[in-house]
């Protein structure tokens, strides 16, 4: 590098010797344009040559400048004019552009002397070159856009079990349900079924959002833009291209243009329909679509921080507000409770996202306010979703339906209560975290069967859920008030109860809950079921004993045995027609509720046939009073708690005396 100087200092100054020599005559200008149109570097020999003792030096100097910048202009303004209504660009088209960059430059500096002519030329052709690489960002920008391809996006299969539940129990609530008790505990509504939320796989496949050769063409395009201050016109171009493709990009993923208003007159079946892709919309927009975005603009606008960073905040702005304005029309919506369930997919899938969000928009003065409206939507989502499970509380508490299930069977609201629960237990880590946090009144609490340390060690969820319980067992008992039969009460609870129980047994309830919970209903159920046993054979068994039929076996009143007898038949066939049609459905409850009945029944039966029986087996009618064996009764007991009403009325004894 030093010899290539000292190279070049020996020429000028060889030059200059020259120059001086020929001293003030008439060769010296025809020498200095010899020079100049050599090499441009010696038009900077007239600055040797004083002005006053040599103006001819002077003016040749300025001539052969002014003749070099004339040709350039004229080399580039040709190429550029040229091509002005090119479908393509020529190979030489952005060297022209350089070129007539370079030129207005120097004219701007004022480092070449021209007119104003020259300086008007190159401005006039140096725009409508902008204006052709405008056309031609837009151009290469609409072309190359590589459309979203749904299919590509690794998505799981969405459940419909949260919502179908929560809709089965809102028309209970409302008292229009018109799904059978089965249908609701069925496999459609099965919790283990539910899934979350939908995984789209984006954080391991990157979206290209345009194609890879084209983002080179760009750059090299917005780079003379910005070079020749037309940063603004580029701008706007990207801007409004890459905006069009993020809107349609949402529309593919379902989310719609939609107001506040809008939102809250959508029927709940379409309004569920359009949280799911919301839900799914968002991951996919942070992670999939701005993440490759801002990669995008970092690239074409490498050589500016500013303009990539006000060019991202520009084109991805609409896109985050539209997803946050849908969010923040369902957290201030009317509450209700078949919204929960999504509602809380909402805030989780917001949670997730929101780091990311931060991170893409942390260059950005501007982006501060995208984050903070994307964290007021996420406390109102959450809110919202306290707010719902409140009110699922209250709506447990309250509900006072007055028709009792006609053969004691597990109750809708049981049902409806327990799956929804179920799957409030998914949640658990978010409810936890909000209850935490939230300003609401302490749920009811079960003083005679939860002591305050067990109280104390659980989370806030499990309390709230516990008193969920509570209240579902209180409403529950207020039910069974409503039968005539002091029996089926018992059994009404104990269907209830059992249920519940197991509903809790079989999931993470048991976790929430404790096993001591589980002991303590399940003592409950054996308290019940003993009153069952007490309210329907007491009568029965009275029939059995030996007072009041005039002293031992051998002297025994047959008018009072056949009394007996006759009461005993009677009060066994009213049990029969009654409780066949009652329904234990858990197989393991009504077997040990019939082992129950056997055990107190058929050995006091057997003792007072073998006692009393062959006092009438002997005479006439016999079969009239003993009619049936202890066999026939311990198959009899197998019919009850099936749900259809039997008769026995037409029956007689199986094996004649």
């Amino acid at each position: 590098m030093a010899a290539s100087i000292e190279g070049e200092d020996k020429v000028l100054a060889t030059a200059q010797r020259i120059v001086q020599s020929l001293g003030n005559t008439s060769d010296t200008d025809d020498m200095l344009l010899i020079f100049s149109a050599f090499d441009n570097r010696l038009s900077t020999l007239s600055s040797f040559v004083s002005s006053e003792d040599n103006p001819s030096a002077a003016a040749a100097a300025a001539a052969g400048e002014s003749s070099s910048t004339a040709s350039r202009l004229d080399a580039a303004e040709r190429i550029i004019l040229n091509d002005a209504d090119s479908s393509s660009f020529s190979d030489d088209y952005l060297v022209a552009v350089d070129q007539m960059i370079q030129l207005t430059e120097e004219l701007n500096l004022g480092s070449v002397d021209a007119g104003d002519e020259v300086t008007d030329r190159a401005e006039n052709a140096l725009q409508l070159a902008m204006t052709r690489l405008e056309d031609e960002f837009r151009l290469v920008l609409i072309r190359n856009t590589i459309p979203l391809d749904p299919d590509r996006l690794h998505r799981s299969s969405l459940s419909n079990s949260a919502t179908a539940i929560a809709i089965a129990a809102t028309e209970f609530f409302n008292g229009g349900a018109n799904e059978s008790p089965e249908d609701v505990s069925s496999g459609r509504y099965n919790h283990q079924s539910h899934g979350r939320g939908v995984s789209f796989g984006v954080d391991e496949m990157p979206l290209e959002l345009i194609h890879p050769d084209a983002v080179i063409d760009l750059r090299e395009i917005a780079d003379r833009m910005i070079r020749s201050g037309y940063e603004k016109e580029c701008c706007q171009v990207y801007c409004s291209v890459r905006r069009d493709v993020l809107d349609e990009c949402l529309s593919i993923l379902g989310v719609e243009k939609l107001s506040i208003e809008e939102v809250q007159r959508i029927d709940w079946r379409s309004l569920d329909d359009k949280m799911k892709k919301w839900i799914q919309a968002v991951k996919v927009a942070v992670r999939g679509l701005l993440s490759s975005e801002k990669h995008l603009c970092e690239h074409i606008f490498s050589g500016s921080d500013l303009i990539k960073e006000v060019c991202f905040l520009e084109t991805s702005k609409g896109c985050v507000i539209q997803l946050l304005n849908f969010g923040e029309a369902v957290a201030i919506g009317k509450r209700a409770v078949e919204k929960l369930f999504r509602i809380l997919d909402m805030y989780d899938a917001l949670v997730q996202v929101l780091p990311d969000l931060q991170a893409l928009f942390m260059d950005e003065d501007a982006g501060d306010m995208v984050c903070d409206e994307a964290k007021g939507v996420l406390d109102a989502l959450g809110e919202a979703a306290i707010g719902t499970f409140v009110e699922f509380e209250s709506a447990v508490q309250g509900e006072a339906s007055r028709k009792p299930i006609q053969n004691g069977d597990i109750h809708p609201l049981a049902r409806y209560v327990m799956n929804y629960t179920k799957l409030l237990v998914d949640y658990k880590d978010t409810l936890n975290s909000l209850l935490e946090n939230a300003d609401v009144d302490s749920p009811q609490s079960d003083k005679q069967n939860t002591d305050n340390s067990e109280l104390e060690s659980m989370s806030a969820i499990a309390r709230r859920l516990l008193g969920l319980i509570i209240s579902l067992e209180s409403n529950i008992e207020e039910k069974s008030k409503m039968y005539e039969d002091t029996a089926m009460q018992y059994v009404f609870r104990m269907n209830n109860i059992h249920y519940i129980v197991q509903k809790v047994k079989d999931s993470e309830l048991r976790n929430l809950l404790g096993d001591n919970w589980i002991k303590k209903r399940r003592g409950l159920i054996r308290q019940y079921a003993t009153q069952y046993l007490r309210s329907s054979f007491t009568k029965v068994l009275s029939c059995l004993k030996d007072e009041g039929i005039g002293g031992s076996s051998g002297n025994a009143s047959k008018v009072a045995l056949k009394e007996r007898f006759k009461n005993f038949n009677a009060c066994f066939e009213d049990i029969y027609r009654a409780q066949t049609a009652w329904k234990v459905p858990d197989p393991q409850l009504r077997e040990e509720l019939r082992i129950s009945i056997s055990e107190k029944v058929i050995p006091a039966y057997r003792s007072f046939m073998g006692r009393f029986g062959s006092h009438l087996e002997s005479g006439r009618h016999a079969g009239k009073y003993i009619k049936y064996t202890p066999e026939d009764l311990e198959n009899y007991l197998l019919d009850l708690f099936e749900g259809t009403p039997l008769m026995l009325h037409h029956l007689r004894r199986r094996s004649s005396a």
